[in-house]
């Protein structure tokens, strides 16, 4: 079988390139984020598997070595060199099996009187959204300025948005960052990364397994998640009213109003996991006391456990489901409703959860 090698050559660009706006497809970011995740946490062979679904879905090599490059200046100089030898194992495999592999276009030469401290600062000026000076590290500010965001940023083969969704998602892998993601999050915003965006790598961590770092993630986006249509078909096992907004990689995104909750139900054959996108509410197991939902907080449900999810009583919920471990003939067992006086008994513990809205 002949190799599919598709090179796109030196580029000759026609029209600039809008760098405040992502160049990948819905498909592509998805991978991109998950590609970017799997580097920050060093899972290398997770790593290869993103890869290879990236390429098929068209990313280019230039794309992802550029995004791994990139990432050497938030996760480290070994993890970057790590899965820059990934991608290239994964080349050398998709050759040989005559699968296509896309080259891409390098970034357009700078000119010789390009200024990586000029443009560098601007380039962060408008990433931050005002003027930065790093006063009690000067020589960390020159880095920022001159070499991530002058010399990096300046490589047009990804455009600024690429960049901070490839950041955000690497981020949302590592534990203790939390100050820089919530940064990267507005920086996201900043260079052009809509919300919609950014809630879609929260989608392809969970889809892909990435479960505490999608709640990473999900808790600290102050974003208006879609309410989805009317939950009609399950109406019989709510009370209230619910809304379902379906992704791919079998995520849902389920929304409630107050008080409204599904009733008692067993999974069987699979466990499923809530993460808490938006809002407050409950989960509870049967005989166990209820657990508290707030925006980030990631629950995994045993398979064959009884339990219950919902809104609290003076707010929306929002939580995305995914099911994992699912094996064949997996299904869901619907049980009794969670009565008022079930439900009336959590009331006065939700005060001391502060009332939120979408």
């Amino acid at each position: 079988m002949a190799v599919l090698l598709v090179a796109c050559g030196p580029k000759q660009q026609t029209e600039t390139k809008d760098m405040n706006q992502l160049s990948f497809t819905t498909e592509q970011a998805a991978w991109m984020s998950v590609i970017a995740c799997d580097e920050a946490k060093g899972d290398l062979m997770a790593l290869e598997s993103a890869i290879h679904n990236g390429l098929e879905a068209e990313l280019t090599v230039s794309q992802i070595k550029e995004a791994l490059s990139q990432l050497y200046a938030y996760t480290g100089f070994p993890r970057s060199l790590n899965a820059l030898g990934v991608l290239q194992r994964v080349i050398g495999d998709r050759q040989a099996k005559g699968a296509k592999v896309l080259l891409g276009e390098d970034a357009s030469p700078l000119s010789d009187d390009y200024d990586a401290l000029k443009e560098g600062t601007r380039v962060q000026t408008q990433l931050v959204g005002k003027a930065f000076e790093y006063e009690f590290a000067p020589a960390t500010d020159y880095y920022l300025k001159a070499h991530l965001f002058g010399d990096i940023f300046a490589r047009d083969n990804l455009t600024y948005a690429d960049r901070e969704l490839v950041t955000v998602s690497a981020l949302s892998g590592l534990e203790g960052v939390e100050p820089q993601l919530k940064a990267h999050i507005a920086g996201a915003s900043n260079m052009g990364v809509s919300e919609e965006q950014l809630q879609g790598i929260v989608v392809a961590l969970a889809a892909n397994g990435l479960l505490n770092e999608a709640g990473r993630l999900a808790g600290l986006l102050q974003t208006e998640w879609p309410q989805g249509k009317s939950n009609d078909a399950y109406a019989q096992y709510f009370v209230g009213q619910s809304y379902l907004q379906p992704y791919f990689g079998g995520v849902a995104n389920v929304t409630f109003e107050p008080r409204c909750r599904n009733n008692w139900h067993v999974h069987h054959g699979a466990v499923q996991v809530l993460i808490c996108v938006s809002g407050k509410g409950w989960y509870q197991e049967w005989n166990k006391p209820a657990v508290a939902l707030t925006p980030g907080t990631v629950i995994a449900i045993p398979e064959g456990v009884k339990h219950w999810h919902g809104a609290a009583a003076d707010s929306w919920m929002q939580h995305l489901a995914i099911h994992t471990q699912e094996q064949p003939g997996a299904t869901n067992e619907w049980l009794e409703p969670v009565s008022d006086t079930q439900y009336n008994n959590l009331i006065t513990l939700s005060k001391k959860i502060p009332a939120t809205t979408i």
